[in-house]
């Protein structure tokens, strides 16, 4: 369950690689080794989901 904040997820060929906990605001593998190899920042998850509510609300607001 991700709440109504949404979720933030990646997966490669079907499988989820990590997600990020929004209300805690950091990264989550599934993997813990593949941390090792690879970074997310999840301030880019988060501006990512607000840049997508905003332009749904333009585009409720303008239709």
């Amino acid at each position: 369950f991700y709440g109504s904040s949404g979720q933030y997820t990646h997966e490669f060929d079907g499988d989820e690689q990590f997600y990020v906990d929004l209300e805690r605001k950091e990264t989550v593998w599934r993997l813990p080794l593949f941390s090792k190899f690879a970074g997310f920042d999840p301030q880019g998850a988060l501006r990512n989901i607000a840049v997508g509510k905003h332009t749904l609300n333009m585009m409720i607001k303008h239709s």
